[in-house]
């Protein structure tokens, strides 16, 4: 019996030891798997964060200040060309010159019907030749006077890179005192710059305005002393209504301007508000999430300011076209475009806010789910998205005021679409989940937003000519890297921008390239009309010149100095721009005391936000100095190898004996040199073309081979989704159907 028990006691001890042992195993495993698990989870995680960290590194890197000055030149390029100072200037000359051969004939007396009050410009009315010679004479002056002015513009413009260098290490190494007592004197540096520049350009394009009133008031005495001369007279009329016009339209454009300007400088005051109120709506413990949410703020600045010079850059025509929408408005329905191309250039800044917003509910979607635990704040008690919300409603708010147009209908609609969206995130971000029905609704919505987000960005960047892919600011860039990017949710999202930011560089690259393209098939079209005019001049003979043919080459140089005159008027505004941009008595950005609000509580306080503000001013300071130097730069060397000879050569043809054989041996002289100066700029200009085109392909190419490749790999369908919403945006009629 005790044997029994014996044997009995042993099997049992036995059994538990191998079921301790098969138990043993068992945790083990299930141990170690949990263990490999959570390796291969933070192995990819860390992988992920290493992979964005590497693509934000190299986004730096090739959107240095360099690269974006350049790529801001790149886009402007087509609007912001030196061939456009310098293409009406060979007629102009010929034209004179023209004038001086006429003015050797049969003279007369055009103070048959004075004006009451007697000739403004006009000294001497009894000698039409006189009066050629008069207006060969300002002609003469202007040209003289557009030179001196290019070549100052051209060393003033090459000291201000230096004040930038100066402010930004201020502002990198120096303390509150350093900031507060220098840092003005290097931005007052760089608006006395731009004060000298707007005195030179102001003098050169007076004296081409003086061409033009004198020519003016020559064809109107000639209407009232001629009265035989019936299809004249009507050819002059016409003339001068169109001159009318043109100038109505260059006192259109200024007043746009002037309201851009101070919209610029109240844009400048309202970052600070805005961020601050956007920092007290942040989630709590978003780090450096909260600078990617804000970072639409800066951009909106940027992008504002690029649109204002690229308005500035057009021609004036296509600058008042709106204006005269608006003035003849009663015309119009309520619901058509009532905006001016500023107000659309205002509007369209704001997409970059939008599309922070739209990055933040992005950061909780991944593909075909809802974040639901990392959505809902458990310290304020609601879904995350609520400052998406907060932002749209601004936006909203910002829009009221401005004039109704297609681009404020395309930024009210995705507004809407986003709080539609937030708000039904904050009703099911409490109970964690949504019925399935709701989720796959919610997500439809989602995808139909993020297109027109990202098309209406593209839209922006096309109707603000900003550079797709822009340049972080410092102190914010120091943050990053001092948090380190890795530290950065929505991976997911952050590799969807940089796809689409690579897409809108090629569709702007094209977009440039076709521009520039159709600017040298513009000016060899005016090439050949200018060949036509100067052929038809010549084919008279000196005793077929009458007061016909006089009247149509007055006409003609009366045109030609306008041109003149609008692009010296372009060159005003430029610096017109630096001045506003730089502008401290407007701002409180030298104030760098902090505020008690939560926004202290971020690494990224205001303090630093008005260091990135000034630097932001800084830069599109030197950018626009940077783009204006290389006109004034390539103006002066190619009016020093094709006009200056001309214009001193038109000099000695007026004080000239005409009764001498000389006379018409220079004449022709002239002529020809003209000709070889039109056909010189038109050479210089196809060259620069196919420079042009190798800089736009060379930038595209850089930005692929660094970026691409270390980019994650993106589905399919979310490239397809890229491609289209960036072609909506830089098509305007596609953009409208899609809304």
């Amino acid at each position: 019996m005790k044997h029994c028990d014996h044997e009995f006691w042993y099997e049992a001890l036995h059994m538990v030891f191998i079921l301790f042992y098969c138990f043993t195993i068992y945790f083990t495993m299930l141990f170690y798997n949990r263990i490999n698990y959570s390796v291969y989870v933070f192995v990819c995680t860390s992988h992920t964060a290493n992979k964005m960290a590497l693509v934000d590194k190299t986004t730096q890197s090739i959107t240095t200040a360099k690269d974006m000055r350049e790529a801001t030149q790149t886009i402007m390029k087509p609007y912001a060309n030196w061939e456009e100072y310098l293409a009406p200037a060979p007629l102009s000359i010929a034209i004179l010159g023209e004038l001086v051969y006429i003015s050797s004939q049969t003279d007369f007396s055009i103070n048959k019907n004075p004006p009451k009050d007697g000739y403004n410009h006009i000294r001497y009315p009894e000698s039409f030749r006189a009066c050629l010679m008069q207006v060969c004479n300002s002609g003469w002056w202007a040209f003289k006077e557009a030179h001196k002015s290019m070549d100052k513009i051209r060393l003033h413009t090459l000291t201000v890179p230096d004040y930038v260098a100066n402010a930004v290490k201020i502002l990198f190494q120096g303390n509150d005192e350093m900031l507060r007592d220098d840092l003005p004197d290097q931005l007052e540096n760089i608006k006395r710059v731009a004060k000298e520049c707007v005195e030179c350009a102001s003098c050169a394009e007076q004296k081409f305005e003086d061409v033009i009133k004198l020519t003016q008031e020559l064809l109107q005495a000639c209407t009232n002393s001629k009265r035989g001369y019936d299809q004249e007279l009507k050819e002059i009329t016409a003339a001068l209504e169109d001159a009318k016009i043109k100038q109505q339209q260059l006192q259109d454009a200024k007043n746009m301007y002037e309201k851009a300007l101070k919209r610029v400088e109240t844009e400048l005051d309202d970052a600070k508000v805005k961020y601050e109120k956007s920092m007290d709506s942040l989630p709590s413990g978003w780090g450096i999430l909260a600078m990617d949410a804000v970072g639409g703020i800066t951009e909106n600045v940027t992008s504002l300011v690029n649109g204002v010079i690229s308005l500035i850059a057009r021609p004036i025509e296509l600058a008042c076209n709106a204006s005269r929408k608006v003035k003849d408005a009663r015309h119009y329905r309520a619901d058509e475009d009532e905006a001016d191309e500023f107000d659309k250039i205002e509007i369209c800044s704001k997409s970059s806010d939008i599309l922070a917003g739209i990055n933040v509910i992005g950061a909780f979607i991944q593909q075909s789910s809802i974040n639901w635990k990392e959505l809902y704040d458990q310290e304020e008690e609601k879904a995350k998205t609520y400052f998406a919300e907060g932002q749209f409603k601004r936006v909203q708010n910002e829009l009221k005021n401005l004039p109704n147009c297609k681009q404020k209908q395309h930024a009210e609609g995705i507004c809407e679409a986003g709080i539609s969206i937030c708000e039904k995130l904050q009703k099911h971000a409490p109970k964690g989940e949504c019925s399935p029905e709701e989720t796959s609704k919610i997500l439809g919505e989602w995808e139909k937003l993020n297109k027109l987000a990202l098309a209406f960005d593209s839209e922006s960047k096309n109707t603000t000519n900003s550079p797709s892919m822009t340049q972080t600011p410092p102190m914010m860039n120091n943050i990053n890297n001092a948090e380190g990017s890795g530290k950065k949710s929505a991976g997911q999202r952050a590799t969807e921008i940089a796809y689409f930011r690579i897409e809108q560089t090629r569709a702007q690259m094209e977009k440039a390239r076709q521009s520039q393209e159709k600017c040298v098939e513009k000016m060899e079209n005016n090439e050949k009309e200018l060949a036509e005019v100067l052929s038809c001049m010549r084919k008279c003979n000196i005793e077929e010149i009458d007061f016909n043919t006089t009247i149509k080459i007055l006409i003609k140089g009366m045109d030609a100095m306008g041109r003149v005159q609008a692009q010296w008027q372009k060159m005003i505004h430029f610096f017109e721009m630096v001045s506003h941009i730089v502008n401290l008595k407007s701002t409180s950005l030298l104030d760098f005391q902090t505020t008690t609000s939560k926004a202290q509580q971020q690494s990224y306080n205001t303090k630093l936000l008005k260091k990135d503000l000034i630097y932001k001013q800084a830069f599109q300071a030197s950018n626009i100095a940077n783009l204006v130097n290389m006109i004034s730069e390539t103006y002066t060397c190619m009016s020093d190898k094709h006009l200056m000879d001309r214009v001193s050569l038109l000099g000695t043809l007026m004080a000239m004996d005409s009764s001498k054989p000389e006379f018409r041996t220079e004449i022709d002289k002239l002529r020809l040199g003209c000709d070889e100066a039109q056909k010189s700029i038109l050479q210089e200009v196809r060259k620069n073309k196919e420079a042009f085109d190798k800089s736009t392909a060379a930038r595209l190419d850089r930005i692929e081979r660094e970026l691409l490749p270390i980019l994650p790999a993106a589905a399919p369908e979310e490239i397809r989704v890229i491609k289209e919403a960036v072609q909506e945006g830089f098509t305007e009629d596609q953009m409208s159907a899609l809304m």
